[in-house]
């Protein structure tokens, strides 16, 4: 079967992934996937940080089931009472008065650029350059990629977007000396994932707000991967005792069903009026039912507090685990169950490949960094089998 698989991809999807992984799941539950061949794989991936609450969730089909039952999709034209709930949701939960929901993580960091800028072109001021962080990530469309501070994502597409500028990531000098007349907003990962799980440091993020507040500078983060409990907080900027002006979600957000959002203070929010924005699929009743379940199921099951503790007991391990391969482990990275283990780069492929072939699911970022984003329902347990085998790994390359 799989070799069915890959010869309809090749032959007839777009060859944008390459030669993937040669494994096609047909079955979750819990942390575990299993394949057509029916091997069983330990998902530490979660999906890229989407599928917080693991493979079929009883509560989660459930109420995906239960809105097949009723309606899919209206469109904008109608209110639409999930939408209004899960808005609800966001803003009790963090700082934000208002929500839009779209579909995935690059379109909400599209409607943050375009909230950024029409806030200062309704206020009569000529401001629209977004400061970006080198080595972020944002997104594949075209203004999302200018803003993504990493060459090979950039160079097929220029000229990019204009507007945006990258400076060094947790160097404040570099942002205030990019710093015009003309800068919109600032915005920045608060641990960027896709280059190998980098942090921002405290004090960076601090200076970056009182910047923002000296010079009329919107602050934007992007939570499209750190959001939904990921870093034991429900929102990383929780963690860090720091609100934005502006923040992006998606991911975890609908465990599974793409949905995306921006999240602003209501002074922010209010530069949008109508027709300025719209999305057709965005928000819709069984994308935003998702949403509600999610949150459903957080809350009933600590899951968010539960991600901190066993983000803690993770760290603990590996940690370990580098002293004992301090040749071969350079640094462990990790917020909340947001992890990053940085090997010596001439065995960072090996490893990754050797833990997918014992069925251990992650990704290699940054050239030499396995990145771990399970699913928030991990368990001791499944933390001491990736332990286990990483270390059985380590002790054989």
């Amino acid at each position: 079967m799989l070799d069915e698989i890959i010869n309809l991809d090749k032959k007839y999807y777009m060859n944008t992934f390459g030669d993937r992984l040669p494994v096609c799941f047909v079955r979750g539950e819990g942390i575990k996937l299993f394949s057509d061949n029916g091997k069983e794989y330990y998902d530490f991936l979660g999906g890229i940080a989407v599928n917080a609450l693991g493979h079929n969730h009883p509560k989660f089909i459930a109420a995906l089931k239960n809105q097949l039952d009723k309606v899919l999709h209206t469109s904008s034209l109608y209110y639409i009472e999930n939408q209004a709930k899960l808005a609800q949701k966001i803003a009790e939960n963090t700082f934000a008065d208002k929500v839009f929901f779209c579909n995935s993580g690059a379109e909400a960091n599209e409607g943050a650029f375009k909230l950024a800028k029409i806030y200062f072109y309704k206020k009569g001021i000529d401001k629209y350059e977004i400061i970006t962080l080198d080595k972020s990530f944002h997104g594949r469309t075209l203004a999302t990629v200018a803003a993504t501070g990493q060459e090979k994502y950039q160079k097929p597409y220029r000229p990019l977007t204009p507007g945006f500028i990258q400076v060094e990531p947790n160097n404040y000098q570099a942002v205030e000396n990019a710093v015009t007349d003309k800068t919109a907003a600032i915005m920045i990962e608060l641990i960027q994932g896709e280059s190998g799980v980098h942090p921002m440091d405290l004090e960076y993020v601090r200076k970056l707000r009182q910047l923002c507040d000296e010079k009329d500078i919107l602050l934007i983060f992007d939570e499209v991967q750190t959001g939904m409990g990921r870093t034991g907080k429900l929102f990383a900027h929780q963690l860090y005792g720091i609100n934005p002006d502006i923040f992006t979600a998606a991911k975890a957000l609908g465990g599974g069903i793409p949905i995306g959002a921006v999240c602003a203070s209501d002074k922010i929010a209010s530069a949008f009026t109508p027709g300025d924005h719209g999305t057709t699929f965005g928000g819709n009743p069984f994308s935003t039912a998702a949403g509600l379940a999610v949150f459903d199921i957080f809350e009933n099951e600590g899951l968010v507090e539960h991600a901190g503790k066993m983000g803690d007991i993770f760290k603990d391990k590996l940690t370990d685990l580098q002293k004992k391969y301090g040749d071969k482990i350079c640094e462990i990275r990790s917020a909340g169950l947001l992890i990053g283990i940085e090997l010596k780069t001439k065995i960072a492929k090996d490893v990754f490949n050797k833990l997918f072939d014992n069925g251990i699911l992650t990704s290699l970022c940054g050239g030499n960094t396995i990145r771990i984003a399970p699913p928030l329902i991990i368990t001791e347990n499944d933390i001491d089998l990736f332990v286990t085998n990483l270390d059985d790994i380590l002790g054989r390359i």
